[in-house]
């Protein structure tokens, strides 16, 4: 085993940390990370960030799940809302893997960097539903949001927290529980647009060890340690109040956006 793969497991820490904590499986971590990584491990460069992309993506859904696995025995999930919403998400994560592979790396770079800061914006100034905590979305235009949500997340490479916590959190759900049942959306977030990757084969074919553009070390390698490493970030979420994790959330996004921006 080449040594350079022992780096996946420590982001797959960082990726764990993150899903427990923000509701998302470290994806805009990951991407932004693997971007750097993966094109040093042989990746050719034009399908870098693809790359990138399918495989936090896939490592996404060992992560979710363990998240969503620790909120659940807090009772922190709204599963109703989970449901209405996964058959939009992996729908919507399918069709935009397939979106992604047809749009250069460097434009996905400035997309995924532009679409953190709005996403920041969004938490730092928008304003909860009144009487938030006590409401729990349903019906289909749950599901149509998630198949937006489901887009956009294959394009970027992440589990959608920032877009579903915002979401829910706007419709009147408590942030914490908004983060607990964004980590149930993730696992679907992750398998509709994994598998979407993996269907696609790269222009000259990427590295040995890939399935379509999905890099299997680096997928497993996160996946593996930050299934044990979410619990922990759990325990720091439901110990921060809601205007504290909104507050980390969008600084934690203009953080990773000039990163991506200062690697272009």
């Amino acid at each position: 085993m080449p040594i350079e793969w022992l780096l996946f497991p420590l982001l797959g820490i960082v990726a764990g940390v993150l899903a427990g904590l923000l509701g998302v499986g470290g994806g805009l971590v990951l991407v932004a990370a693997l971007a750097w990584l993966l094109p040093r491990m042989g990746i050719p460069a034009e399908s870098a960030m693809h790359a990138a992309l399918a495989s936090s993506l896939a490592s996404i859904v060992l992560t979710a799940a363990a998240s969503a696995r620790s909120h659940a025995k807090r009772g922190a999930v709204l599963w109703s809302t989970a449901a209405w919403m996964v058959p939009g998400l992996l729908a919507g994560g399918a069709f935009g893997s397939g979106i992604a592979v047809g749009i250069p790396g460097d434009v996905l770079r400035l997309g995924v960097a532009g679409y953190c800061l709005i996403a920041a914006a969004q938490l730092l100034f928008s304003k909860p539903h009144p009487g938030a905590g006590d409401v729990v979305p349903r019906g289909p235009l749950m599901t149509a949001a998630g198949g937006g949500i489901g887009v956009v997340s294959a394009l970027v490479g992440i589990g959608g927290g920032s877009m579903t916590v915002p979401l829910l959190v706007w419709r009147g759900v408590a942030p914490v529980r908004a983060v607990a049942t964004s980590s149930a959306c993730g696992v679907a977030i992750g398998i509709g647009s994994a598998l979407g990757y993996m269907l696609h084969r790269p222009p000259g074919g990427l590295a040995a060890h890939s399935i379509g553009y999905v890099y299997l070390p680096a997928a497993l390698g996160v996946a593996a340690a930050s299934v044990l490493a979410a619990p922990y970030g759990t325990r720091l979420a439901h110990r921060i109040s809601g205007p504290q994790l909104k507050r980390v959330f969008a600084l934690f996004l203009v953080a990773v956006a000039v990163s991506l921006l200062l690697e272009g």
